[in-house]
């Protein structure tokens, strides 16, 4: 099975502000080029952190409200410090949380979760800025055709991982989800293809219905 990469996912052409670029123009950054965060790199283009509109706007929600009707929230120091930054390096969210372009669609999801980011610079390694990945990205495994997962479960997976044992399979793909049928010889092969197929990449969901012979030892036990 071919696991889709975050190279083959990233985007590659990266928007991306200096420690010392201003608020104002890290604004415009984002309007300009119709992105919602930018890496801020050093002078070796290593990400230091990200400044993501959340970030921005911390200094808008930190005003007071003219009007007196809503109180000014309370802001944790390392958040009134944001709120009142000026540059990228005063409002960024530091360290980059970043992913490696060799990285599959797992792991990078993983991380995601783990760190509760949206997007991940991608670096080489000399930690340099290769491209950024977002879950957006991510998810257009999702838009594999039906019949490009079919051929990879049955060519790669059935044929070519598992051969002649799992050779009178069935497999039927419908915006992803995958119905499995046909025969097997041995019962505990059936969990082991379901598993296979759910690693397959666009796969949605997996459903079930492979017929299989009485186990061997049953029939041991039924003899003695």
């Amino acid at each position: 099975m071919h696991h889709r990469t975050v190279e083959e996912l990233m985007t590659r052409d990266v928007v991306r502000a200096r420690c010392d670029t201003p608020f104002k123009e890290i604004v415009k950054l984002l309007a300009d080029n119709g992105v919602t965060a930018v890496p801020v790199v050093d002078e070796l283009d290593r990400p230091m952190g990200v400044v993501s509109e959340a970030d921005l706007l911390r200094k808008s929600s930190a005003q007071a409200d003219p009007s007196g009707l809503t109180p000014v929230p309370h802001l944790e120091a390392w958040e009134r410090a944001k709120a009142e930054g000026a540059r990228a390096e005063e409002l960024m969210s530091a360290p980059a949380v970043c992913a490696r372009p060799e990285w599959t669609v797992v792991e990078a999801a993983r991380l995601m979760a783990v760190q509760n980011v949206k997007r991940l610079p991608v670096v080489d390694e000399t930690d340099r800025l290769q491209g950024i990945v977002s879950r957006g990205d991510l998810l257009r495994i999702f838009l594999r055709r039906d019949d490009a997962i079919r051929d990879e479960i049955t060519g790669d997976l059935l044929r070519g991982t598992l051969g002649p044992v799992a050779s009178d399979v069935t497999v039927e793909v419908r915006e992803g989800h995958v119905s499995l049928g046909g025969s097997v010889k041995v019962r505990s092969l059936i969990p082991v293809i379901e598993r296979l197929c759910r690693s397959v990449d666009g796969v949605v969901s997996v459903a079930q219905h492979i017929a299989h012979r009485p186990d061997d030892s049953q029939n041991s036990a039924k003899d003695s």
